[in-house]
């Protein structure tokens, strides 16, 4: 029997306001504990999920996080770029793509 994934946005009300019109749970203006704590009912549940997160929140430190965005597997965490600054954002994967293809490889 095959499991729904779960999708999850955590940042500001305002970010998450928009992911809720999408079907997504929302955690409106979560801080280092909740995330803490929605990752660690994910693991504990074994749940499959995606994971959008403000940038902020991945700045904080956080073992649980750094180990899931390390191991993969069931739970994918993606930085979403906060809205008031899109244009300004550069996400780790970005970065991993220019270290192995270039610095051109995202160019259009």
């Amino acid at each position: 029997m095959e499991r729904n994934v779960r999708m999850l946005a955590l940042g500001s009300a305002a970010l998450t306001d928009g992911f809720a019109l999408l079907g997504f749970e929302t955690y409106p203006d979560a801080d280092r504990e909740v995330l803490n704590r929605v990752l660690e009912e994910l693991v504990q549940q074994r749940d499959r999920a995606l994971v959008l997160v403000e940038p902020v929140l991945c700045e904080q430190p956080s073992a649980l996080l750094q180990r899931l965005r390390i191991e993969g597997g069931q739970i994918l965490i993606t930085e979403v770029p906060p809205l008031q600054m899109p244009e300004g954002y550069q996400s780790d994967v970005e970065d991993l793509l220019h270290s192995v293809l270039g610095q051109s490889a995202l160019e259009t």
